[in-house]
């Protein structure tokens, strides 16, 4: 009688709508938007028999729920192997009936929904209905729970021996990645200098494994209970349930990963030619380092930076290409990650991109060069690497220096080893002294201590300079060539230690003494030199 009611008030609700409508002469719904509002699956054990429709006044989940109750109750009612279905026609539809037992009306709503006539739809109503009452009462014999235990056990054997394996590879995987490191990882790790920890590396691997193995693990679980619930015809509702829900994301990442493949082939495809195009370089590069290519001025040391510069441009190149062909490229999701990184660059990056820009002018300007010892403001070192971002030095206290590029660009670089011409440097020092001394003398001095100076030509000859007449000195500056440029702090030393010698040995003070008062007698030479140095005819020691 409650069914009987409720399809009468559902063939008043969907017929009163469309009498208002032509009253008013608006537009009817769309049959779409309709059946997506007002139905509803009419489920029996997990299994979907048919679609119903519903109205406002009498919504389908609740009608789907009174004819499920409906086939429930009559299928409870009996443990025959068959029903008897019989059709009976009202002013409201087709009434079906179930040993006698009225189960739902098919209105002329429902037929609207299916879009088909109003007899076929209630025989095939009527087909589902006894279908589902004869498998309800088959699923609740002895027999078929007696076979439901037999499935879920042998379920439970599988997944036991499953989780076996699943831990007899988790050890394995443990021993082998030992094995290969020991194997691979460890000559890795001599050759960078520990730079790459073997057992970092081992580390990341087994953890990526382990992770692997721990998501087969869940998937094996979850599909072991989805299983073992279906076995059974009470939990078989809540076994589908689960099934659904993790199979249909699954199901749409493979059908993507499907869709995809066009794609896939096409990124291969670039990559490939991507990866090519740069070992052709690599080659190219390495005939111009051999000399088998003669390309002008190009230097040897532009090579490594200049086929790095290539390579970037052909990733930059093949990425253009690629992203129209990378999933999600088309979203705004990746639009929108896109734009974030672009502001991120160009807010943060300004003082990455000049260093990258002098870094490039340091490296093709060969005003530097790697070997070369050079002064930047206090620093003087040995430039060991050009990097992009960066230029190291080692100085000459063995220490190592780091300069960004941006300053190396804007600073005064004084090289020591560039030769300009065939002479060499000029190492230099100045000293002061006294007036009384003859001038001829102390020049006679300071290119005899240049002579005995290691490193220093005696060819061009070295010459002295008068830099200043001070107040109580004359500074007399010393002048000599060295192609030594990476010698000079020694070569300067050396020379400072043998003036002093050479002044010594000649009885010539260096420095004069501060100015307190006029001397009673002019401080000039009392007897003129006779041109003669003690130990003059020292030998050379360094020609």
């Amino acid at each position: 009688m409650v069914l009987f009611l409720s399809v009468t008030a559902l063939a008043w609700a969907v017929s009163a709508p469309a009498q208002a409508q032509e009253t008013s002469g608006e537009a009817p719904e769309t049959e779409e938007a309709l059946s997506e509002t007002f139905k509803a699956p009419v489920i029996v054990d997990g299994d979907t028999l048919f679609h119903i429709r519903g109205s406002s006044a009498l919504p389908a989940p609740e009608r789907a729920e009174s004819i499920q109750n409906a086939i429930i109750e009559v299928a409870e009612s009996s443990d025959a192997k068959d029903v008897e279905i019989t059709f009976e026609e009202s002013e409201l539809g087709t009434r079906i009936l179930a040993d006698g037992v009225l189960v739902t009306i098919v209105t002329d709503a429902d037929a609207e929904l299916e879009q088909m006539d109003l007899a076929v739809l209630s025989l095939l109503h009527g087909d589902a209905i006894r279908e589902a009452i004869v498998a309800y009462r088959a699923n609740r014999t002895e027999e078929a729970r007696v076979s439901g235990a037999i499935e879920a056990a042998a379920w439970t054997l599988g997944f036991v021996a499953f989780v076996v394996i699943i831990l007899w590879l988790h050890r394995r995987i443990r021993r082998r990645t030992l094995v290969f490191v020991r194997r691979y990882l460890k000559d890795v790790e001599e050759a960078t200098a520990k730079s790459v920890q073997a057992e970092a590396i081992a580390a990341l691997i087994r953890y990526g494994l382990n992770f692997v193995l721990l998501v087969i693990f869940f998937l094996g679980f979850y599909y072991y209970l989805s299983f073992v619930l279906l076995a059974f015809a009470e939990s078989r509702y809540l076994a589908q349930l689960l099934l659904t829900y993790l199979t249909e994301p699954v199901l749409l990442i493979f059908k993507g990963i499907i869709s995809y493949i066009p794609n896939l082939i096409m990124l291969a495809l670039i990559s490939w030619v991507a990866f090519y195009v740069i070992k052709g370089l690599r080659v190219f590069f390495d005939a111009v380092e051999a000399g088998t290519f003669d390309i002008g001025d190009f230097e040897k040391h532009w090579v490594n930076p200049t086929f790095n510069i290539a390579r970037v441009i052909v990733i930059l190149i093949a990425l253009v290409f690629a992203v129209p062909y990378i999933p999600g490229s088309d979203s705004a999701a990746f639009q929108g990650l896109t734009i974030l990184v672009g502001a991120m660059l160009s807010l943060g990056a300004n003082s990455v991109v000049s260093n990258m820009l002098a870094g490039l002018f340091v490296i093709y300007r060969r005003s530097t060069s790697v070997g070369d010892r050079i002064q930047i403001g206090e620093h003087i070192g040995d430039v060991v690497q050009i990097k992009l971002m960066e230029t190291h030095l080692k100085s000459i206290k063995n220490e190592l220096i780091s300069i960004p590029n941006a300053q190396l660009m804007n600073s005064d670089v004084i090289n020591f080893s560039k030769p300009t011409d065939g002479n060499g440097l000029l190492v230099h020092t100045t000293v002061g002294i006294g007036y009384e001394e003859p001038p001829e003398k102390v020049e006679a001095m300071l290119i005899e201590a240049a002579r005995r100076t290691k490193g220093l030509k005696a060819r061009p000859a070295p010459f002295v300079l008068w830099t200043a007449l001070a107040d109580y000195a004359i500074n007399y500056q010393i002048n000599a060539y060295t192609t030594r440029g990476n010698s000079i702090p020694r070569i300067r030393s050396d020379l400072h230690r043998n003036i002093v010698a050479v002044f010594n040995e000649n009885g010539v003070q260096i420095m004069t003494p501060s100015y307190m008062a006029d001397p009673p007698e002019p401080k000039i030479p009392a007897v003129p030199w006779d041109g003669h140095l003690a130990h003059d005819a020292r030998e050379d020691t360094d020609s």
